[in-house]
């Protein structure tokens, strides 16, 4: 179906539900019902709580009322008359003012014996199109976004054209249910974000940290292995530097208010992109150093509204994989594509091999640095080194940065859910207001390019990513706890010990479950925390001196090996990233 299409059926499915609560609770005053990308909502001010045990109650009167929708008309009223179709409904009230003062028709679209203020978009055939469709949850949301105004009552729903895409969604969000990131974080006891520290902040607990640090040693490994020097940069800075920046400007909006110290104004970092300049700027640079190439594991903060926060997802402090590449204009397509090629294979490594790449351009709306010239030519720049990988893409306009053309790597998870992660952009803009300069092989100076990535992009989206595709059970090399012992009683945990040091020996994360209880639950305790191998220890392992008795976390049972023979085969998986 195409979009607006769906768009249609969602919105007229969002009339469908405010004509059914209508019914049950006339008293009910209506705001907007608008559709979104996953379906639709409705904003209400009830008289009374409704919760979602009253959704199916709601579902089935929308079903009797839909067999009697023939079409939907649309009608045209004065302010006052319209506004006398709400009595005591401020939300109406404020919209059709809205509407008068723009000089703009003030339309209204009927069907059945229900009508509401609405611009249109609406299906054709309601009795026979709106049939496949369910309410899915309930939220407080503040009436039009503001945390000032009054708390309303919102119903969220969805709808499709056919029962199978329906049931197809429905089992998505239940497999979503199973795999929400936020409760596996929990129960793997991975991160915790704490009211009294802050929403949007997260906090790394022991084992989360293991998992976290293993991916940024593996970027800052393969990332040496490309040329990359690895710096650190404070959190904050002058905010004359994010002026000269361009940020304070055109990024004000993700930034945080400033912080007076001794008479100066600092800012916490959004983005690393000035401080990495200055690491550029602490020598003359002749074209024999170029590429520079700079990358930093880098916390930053961007200031995110509390409604938009969503676990590890959407974050106000996040971690960035995020390099800089100072190169010569000749330099820029190879040093681009040695970028987009690193991504590929680093999605690789982690298992992902479904996502598109979306080349972001200017857009004639927003405001952005630099003259067309420079643009031009750095968007030439960005298509070339995308046409020499052979890779397909899409151009959006108005996804560029607000300094340069970028391509986004959109990620598709287990659920065909879109989340983007990497990027690459290509910059003439920020070297010129920096003054950056190197010395070209005829001894004259010239402006660098600047090329921005993030491979992983927020390191913290990315594992939430990971934690949902693996529902928690990571692969070895980023298990936390990649081993379990379990003894089988008390009189084996000597030999547990002498075979848990010798995993430990062998950089193996390993540990022994004490617990005074029967086998069967400690195994169960093992699977349920998704630790790859079980170890088991009982009298013929105790008496070989050499042997193990091995079980997966799926239930597989590998029987006796000796210690040596699974050192082997962890260490290579390990070693693999299998």
């Amino acid at each position: 179906m195409e979009k607006q299409n769906l768009k249609n059926l969602r919105h007229s499915c969002a009339h469908l539900l405010a004509a059914a609560v209508m019914k049950l609770w006339p008293d009910t005053k209506r705001a907007i019902g608008p559709a979104i990308d996953n379906g639709f909502y409705f904003d209400f001010e009830f008289s009374h709580p409704v919760s979602e045990a009253d959704l199916p109650k709601i579902e089935q009167k929308m079903h009797e009322i839909a067999k009697r929708w023939d079409k939907f008309v649309r009608h045209e009223l004065p302010t006052e008359e319209a506004k006398n179709e709400y009595p005591d409904n401020p939300y109406k009230h404020e919209l059709i003012d809205e509407i008068a003062k723009k000089g703009e028709k003030i339309s209204f679209y009927k069907s059945g014996d229900y009508w509401d203020l609405c611009e249109g978009g609406h299906v054709d055939n309601p009795k026979e199109q709106l049939k496949y469709f369910k309410l899915i949850s309930i939220a407080g949301a503040y009436w039009r976004g503001n945390e000032k105004n009054k708390m309303l009552t919102r119903i969220y729903g969805t709808a499709y054209p056919s029962k199978e895409e329906l049931d197809k969604y429905l089992w998505q969000l239940t497999e979503a249910k199973k795999r929400d990131h936020r409760k596996l974080g929990q129960a793997l006891e991975l991160f915790t974000i704490s009211p009294q520290v802050g929403q949007g902040l997260t906090l790394w607990l022991p084992k989360g940290a293991i998992v976290r640090r293993e991916i940024e040693d593996y970027m800052v490994r393969e990332q040496t292995k490309l040329g990359f020097q690895h710096v650190y940069s404070p959190h904050i800075g002058l905010k004359s530097l994010w002026e000269r920046s361009g940020h304070w400007d055109l990024y004000r909006d993700k930034m945080y208010t400033p912080m007076e110290v001794e008479d100066n104004e600092f800012l916490v970092k959004p983005m690393t992109c000035p401080m990495h300049i200055q690491s550029y700027l602490f020598k003359p640079r002749s074209y024999r150093d170029l590429p520079f190439r700079i990358a930093e594991i880098a916390a930053v903060y961007r200031y995110e509204k509390s409604g938009e926060l969503n676990g590890l997802l959407r974050v106000r402090a996040f971690t960035q994989d995020d390099a800089h590449i100072f190169c010569t204009e000749e330099q820029a397509v190879t040093e681009f594509l040695s970028v987009f090629n690193f991504i590929q294979r680093l999605y690789k490594v982690f298992g992902f091999d479904n996502y598109r790449v979306r080349l972001g351009v200017r857009s004639k709306k927003e405001k952005y640095l630099g003259s067309d010239e420079l643009w031009e030519r750095a968007q030439k720049k960005a298509i070339d080194a995308l046409e020499k990988s052979g890779s397909q893409y899409s151009v959006s306009e108005g996804d560029a940065a607000f300094y340069g053309p970028k391509a986004d790597f959109l990620i598709k998870d287990a659920l065909g859910r879109e989340w983007q992660c990497g990027t690459v952009q290509i910059d003439f803009m920020l070297p010129e207001r920096f003054g950056l300069k190197y010395i070209g092989p005829d001894g004259q100076e010239k402006t660098p390019v600047m090329i921005h990535r993030a491979p992983l992009g927020s390191l913290e989206r990315f594992l939430a990513i990971l934690i949902e595709n693996y529902t928690g059970a990571f692969p070895i090399w980023l298990s936390p706890v990649q081993v379990t012992i379990l003894p089988v009683s008390d009189k084996f945990i000597g030999y547990s010990q002498r075979v848990l040091a010798e995993l430990n020996n062998h950089n193996i994360r390993a540990e022994i479950n004490n617990d005074n209880l029967t086998l069967g639950k400690k195994i169960r305790q093992s699977t349920l925390q998704k630790i790859p191998y079980m170890v088991i220890i009982g009298e013929k392992e105790a008496q070989s001196k050499d042997k193990i008795a091995l079980r997966t976390r799926e239930g597989k049972d590998l029987g006796q090996v000796s210690i040596n023979e699974f050192l082997k085969k962890i260490k290579d998986q390990i070693e693999n990233h299998s």
